[in-house]
């Protein structure tokens, strides 16, 4: 019998990444396929990353994402019925990072968010970090990502915003869409002003999510 090849990875510090989501999904998927999916992952940030200091890192944490979103679509029971909202926009460095920042900060571990762009940018604009830093925001999962297939399967609601044509349809998804204007290169003032429009989006959004 034929042994399993093991992919190889760009960077052999996924290694212990790799090791730590395989014992996460232990049962559930080999760790083939874990490694495939953070060598794919990592290969995705890289083809944009401005900045690689932090890829390795970036790639785990967009992997485990992934490999949770798979998992839900397979086994929506994995993910204990809670709610799970993807933001979408057209480079990920701006609105829908805002929007996924605020609403992680707010709902906690009751919603899981994503957010992703159609044309990722390599780097979230600096206004929008500092006016999230600002609003006591971490910033862990702030970085630019693809949209996969599993992540946008996995969503109960998707929020687009201004990603127009390329935004994601699949049936049987809630759609909203908030035409919230574009902080790319606006002066913090106006970033303050777009973050906090956004936020009131969210109050109402939460008051109209399902409770866990």
């Amino acid at each position: 019998m034929a042994e399993s090849v093991h992919p190889v990875l760009p960077d052999g510090r996924l290694a212990a990444g790799v090791a730590r989501l395989a014992v996460r999904h232990q049962g559930r998927y080999p760790v083939e396929t874990v490694q495939r999916l953070i060598a794919d992952s990592y290969e995705q940030l890289a083809a944009n990353a401005h900045v690689r200091t932090h890829l390795v890192v970036s790639a785990e944490r967009f992997a485990a994402e992934r490999l949770d979103a798979l998992a839900h679509v397979e086994n929506p029971a994995v993910t204990g019925g809670r709610p799970r909202v993807l933001f979408v926009c057209s480079h990920n460095a701006g609105r829908s990072q805002m929007a996924a920042a605020l609403l992680a900060h707010r709902a906690g571990d009751d919603v899981i968010v994503s957010s992703a762009g159609t044309h990722p940018s390599g780097a979230v604009d600096p206004h929008v970090l500092q006016a999230l830093t600002e609003a006591g925001v971490a910033l862990d999962e702030v970085y630019p990502k693809p949209l996969t297939d599993e992540v946008v399967q996995a969503a109960d609601i998707v929020i687009t915003m201004g990603c127009g044509d390329a935004c994601p349809i699949v049936p049987g998804h809630r759609y909203l869409d908030w035409p919230v204007p574009d902080p790319d290169g606006a002066p913090i003032a106006v970033v303050r002003s777009i973050r906090d429009a956004i936020d009131a989006r969210i109050t109402t959004l939460l008051d109209a999510l399902p409770s866990t």
